[in-house]
Formats: C-alpha cells, sequence, structure tokens
C-alpha cells in the first residue's frame, strides 16, 4: 500500500515539474495531444490484423505515392490492360459486338442461331472432359429435363411465398433431402443459395450476427485455413471480419491444429475447415477442429462446397472418410453445392446449420420500411425459382443409388489419375487427397511450365501458388473411356520434354503467375486481377458511330 502511494506521488511531481511554468493554452495542448495520441496507439496495437501486415501495406501505399513510381505503375497496368482487353476481342473469333437494342426485334430463330454461335466460342473442349472442373455433368437427357422445368418455373419466385408455394415448398426439400444426407438432427435447416461464395457470406453473417447477440463482439474474426476458400475472404470484405489465415502441414495440406488453436481469441466467432479444401483436394481434421469449437464455445463451419455431394456418397461407394458432418459433435454449419457433383444448373448451393438459433441470424429484416415489413433468407431479394426447381429434379432423378454410382466412377478415376502421376519423374503430388482433386508440383522445374504445354493440347488445369502448383479436378466427365489415360499420356510426354531442359523460364501469360507470387506488394496483384475481370466487360468502341440493323456495331 506504502509503495503504490508512494508511486503516486512521485508521477504527480513528475507531472507537476512538466507543466510547471508553463501556459494554460500550453497545458491543454499538451494533454489533448497526449490523450488523442495514447487513443490513437491503442486503436492501433488493439486491431485484429497483425502490426507488421499493416506496416507493409502502409510502405508500399506511401512508394506508389512517388511520381515516377505511380506513372512507371500506371504504364504497366496499362499495358497488361491492353492486353486483356485484346485476348477477350480474340475469343470472339470476330463475332460483332451488339451494343444497342435493334431497331427491330429478332425472330426466335435469329435468337436460338446467336446462342448457339456465341456458346461456340472457346477453345477447350468441355464435352470431351478437357476441363478442370467448371462442369461437372453433361447429359442431354438430363439438360431437356432441367430446361423444361427451368422454363416451367422461370418466372416464379420465392419471395412472393403466397403466390409460389410450390416453389418454397421444392426449396424446402432440397434443404430437408441435403440436411438428412449430412445426418442433421430434427433441428438442422437451412437455405438454398445461388452457389458456394453466397453459402459462405451467410454462414459468416449469421455467426458474426450471433455473436453479436450473444456474447457482444463488436469486433469479430474468423480463424481458418490458408488453404480455406477465398469466398471467406469475400465475406470478411462484405461484413467487416478479419481472417486470420492458419498454415498447413507441407505434407499433409491438412491445418495446423497447434497454430489453430493458438490464433483463438475473445473475438473469434468461427472456426473453419474443409471437406476437401479446393487446392490440395485434402481434408482437414474436422473432428480435431470440433473439439476446439467445443472446447471455446465457438460455432465451426464445415466448407464442403466443392465435393460435398462426392464426400455423403463415398461410403456407398466404397471410399470411407474420417467423419465430417453434423454426426461429429460441433459442427455447427455445413455448405454444399448442388451445382456442382449435385449435378445441377449453375446458381445452386445449400447452407445448413445444426440448429435454427444460427440461421435465424440469417435473415435479413427490415421492420419500419414505408413499404411494409420486409424479410429475406439470404443475400438476393428475388430469387430465380427456375433455378431452385431444376435443382429439385436434379436431385430427385439421381436418386441415392444414382449419385453413388457417379461418385464410385469419379473417385476411381481421381484414384487411377493419382496412382499415374506418382510414378512420373519430376513431379509429386501433394499430400493424399480424399476425394476428386488432384495437385501436383515439381522440385526440378517451373511447374507452370507443364500447364501451359497442356494448355496448349486442350487441358484446362487450375494454376496454385504458395508454393506453385496446379491442380485437376475430376469431374464425370473424366470418367468417360480414353480420358483418364489420354490425359497421364500427355502428362507423362510434356514431362519428358520438359525435363530435357528443365531450368528453362516458363514464358508466356502463364509466366504472370511466377511474376505474381514474387511481388512483395500484394495490392499489385490485386490491380491485375481488376483489370482482368474489367476486361470480361470489354465491348469496343464504335468506328462510323453507326449502328447496324441489328444493333451490332459496324
Amino acid at each position: 500500500m506504502d509503495f503504490a502511494r508512494n508511486t503516486g506521488k512521485l508521477v504527480a511531481s513528475r507531472v507537476d515539474g512538466v507543466f510547471q511554468n508553463k501556459e494554460p493554452w500550453k497545458i491543454v495542448a499538451i494533454t489533448t495531444t497526449a490523450v488523442l495520441g495514447t487513443v490513437w496507439m491503442w486503436d492501433f496495437l488493439r486491431q485484429e490484423e497483425g502490426v507488421i501486415s499493416r506496416s507493409k501495406k502502409y510502405f508500399f501505399r506511401t512508394i506508389k505515392k512517388i511520381p515516377y513510381v505511380q506513372a512507371k505503375i500506371t504504364k504497366e497496368l496499362g499495358k497488361l490492360s491492353q492486353d486483356f482487353e485484346e485476348t477477350i476481342i480474340k475469343s470472339s473469333s470476330g463475332m460483332p459486338y451488339i451494343t444497342n437494342l435493334p431497331e427491330l426485334g429478332h425472330t426466335d430463330q435469329e435468337i436460338l442461331n446467336l446462342v448457339d454461335s456465341y456458346l461456340e466460342l472457346g477453345n477447350y473442349k468441355w464435352k470431351e472432359g478437357r476441363v478442370s472442373g467448371a462442369v461437372y455433368y453433361y447429359d442431354p437427357d438430363l439438360v431437356a429435363l432441367t430446361q423444361t422445368v427451368y422454363g416451367r418455373a422461370s418466372y416464379t419466385n420465392p419471395l412472393h411465398s403466397d403466390i409460389f408455394p410450390g416453389v418454397c415448398k421444392m426449396e424446402a426439400e432440397v434443404v430437408r433431402m441435403t440436411a438428412n444426407l449430412f445426418h442433421g438432427g430434427p433441428e438442422a435447416c437451412g437455405t438454398m443459395t445461388t452457389g458456394g461464395t453466397e453459402s459462405l457470406i451467410m454462414a459468416c453473417k449469421a455467426y458474426r450476427d450471433y455473436a453479436r447477440a450473444e456474447r457482444g463482439i463488436t469486433t469479430p474474426n474468423i480463424v481458418m485455413p490458408v488453404t480455406a476458400h477465398s469466398g471467406f475472404d469475400k465475406a470478411a470484405q462484405y461484413l467487416n471480419l478479419h481472417v486470420k489465415t492458419i498454415p498447413v502441414d507441407k505434407a499433409t495440406t491438412s491445418v495446423d491444429l497447434r497454430q489453430m488453436e493458438k490464433a483463438i481469441t475473445k473475438n473469434t466467432i468461427m472456426l473453419v475447415g474443409s471437406a476437401p479444401n479446393y487446392p490440395y483436394g485434402t481434408m482437414d481434421d474436422i473432428e480435431a477442429i470440433a473439439r476446439l469449437g467445443r472446447k471455446y464455445n465457438i460455432p465451426v463451419h464445415v466448407d464442403a462446397c466443392l465435393g460435398g455431394f462426392v464426400i455423403i456418397f463415398m461410403k456407398r461407394a466404397g471410399y470411407p472418410l474420417p467423419p465430417f458432418d453434423f454426426r461429429v459433435k460441433g459442427v455447427t454449419s455445413i455448405s454444399a453445392d448442388t451445382h456442382k457433383y449435385g449435378f445441377a444448373p449453375k446458381g445452386s448451393s445449400v447452407i445448413l446449420y445444426s440448429e435454427k438459433k444460427y440461421r435465424r441470424h440469417q435473415f435479413t429484416v427490415t421492420t419500419d420500411w414505408p413499404g411494409g415489413v420486409y424479410g429475406s433468407p439470404s443475400v438476393n431479394g428475388s430469387r430465380a425459382g427456375g433455378v431452385i426447381a431444376a435443382t429439385w429434379a436434379t436431385l430427385i432423378r439421381f436418386g441415392l443409388d444414382g449419385y453413388t454410382e457417379a461418385t464410385k466412377r469419379i473417385v476411381d478415376t481421381a484414384k487411377y489419375i493419382e496412382r499415374g502421376m506418382r510414378t512420373m519423374n519430376g513431379i509429386y503430388v501433394f499430400g493424399q487427397p480424399a476425394t476428386s482433386v488432384i495437385a501436383f508440383g515439381s522440385h526440378t522445374f517451373d511447374i507452370y511450365r507443364l500447364s501451359a504445354a497442356l494448355s496448349a493440347l486442350g487441358w484446362n488445369l487450375n494454376n496454385l501458388q504458395f508454393p506453385s502448383g496446379v491442380h485437376i479436378c475430376v469431374t464425370f466427365m473424366h470418367t468417360r473411356e480414353g480420358v483418364a489415360d489420354k490425359f497421364l499420356q500427355d502428362v507423362r510426354e510434356q514431362i519428358e520434354e520438359i525435363l530435357k531442359d528443365p531450368g528453362k523460364p516458363v514464358e508466356g501469360k502463364m509466366a504472370i503467375y511466377g511474376v505474381a507470387q514474387s511481388l512483395p506488394d500484394r495490392s499489385l496483384v490485386g490491380d491485375f486481377t481488376r483489370l482482368f475481370i474489367e476486361a470480361m466487360y470489354f465491348t469496343p468502341p464504335s468506328v462510323s458511330g453507326k449502328k447496324a440493323q441489328n444493333g451490332s456495331i459496324e
């Protein structure tokens, strides 16, 4: 007690000494500056993002304001933008652009002819199984069914449940069927969304609002593997969340659980595990992540967007997996895309919760709008009833047996490709792929050279970074006779060619991947990506300024 009293007196005397003989306005100025500086420093240090990370961003922002640097960057970005636009024009194969409404409407046949010509654009033969992911199933009979179902429901909107109760019933049945597949209990619930990213955004929104209401958290963070889908980062940008990414084990490519536990704070609103992850197709230890969730009373989301409609049938197909769904105590939500291995048309996914208390926080409700009380379950207000109906039709058309048979063929093919690639010199397979994705890299040559060589042969694969790699996502399209063997043959032959000069650098558009990884200023990579996205909306300007009869530019 005496020590504290003496310390207080010492501090007081020191403060008195500082302000002695100071004019009143100086005392006010010093005090105000000290208080504001302390508040700023406290706010700076307590932010979720690390000091080093924020300092690096500030440094690069400052450097880019130097006129010479700014001019150099602007010039290079201009060249890149032009390259992207030229690529888009080339991909249009000389077809004219329709940039104004035609004065006279086209006939139905003219429109269908245009649609067919547009859909023929592109060099990759996806119907022949030359594409990684993207198209997961193609059968003219299924296309005919979904076209008919979509057409009949194309003008329905579940926002107006009193007008279209049948479409709402279909959505409820899709959610319940999916929840039962993932062994959800009586309280399991969810909604349909337009895709995996929206499902992830909805889970983040639900847990953010749940944590705010139940735990008073105002600066929320998410703890997840670095391999978790970038849709979580998009959710964080939209919802003002901080993402803590955890490294993965180099051998297994599964999340480092010790590091994950260390990253948990009182502001953590959710833990994430992938089943499987997008880059490598390996699974995180969902049971271990769920134990952390139970220990710290934090919801656990299992992202099964990519392979959800494979993993739930793998045991029936003869490929048992460690527990990953609602049977694992602590798993509170699961996302699974029906438009991937569920084979439904694009624009459909399901987000599931173990209990309704979480889903309620997903909903958005406005009570004081002059237009009335407004509520919606997901991002969109109006939603495409046709997609819901087509998804519902696809699920009940395949049934358990149909999906099990498809899963067996897909996983059999993936395992066959994996075994073949493990026998090849010069490359290695990342981790132990669990489902349908096989990722591979090289310690001998630049792996993007192999990606470029295969692209020239008509194979469209996915490039990875940190470390450099490539993956193929095996779909039903690859199960057709001869496709897997042709892929392995082409990979083997291209590796043999590359190994004749393994030190040669990658050239062409693939070189940008290596450059992007080497840039310490990640905002520049973001600028590259934004330019590419902008290029997809490019239309050439009118030369003559006159409109053609069909509305296209002459």
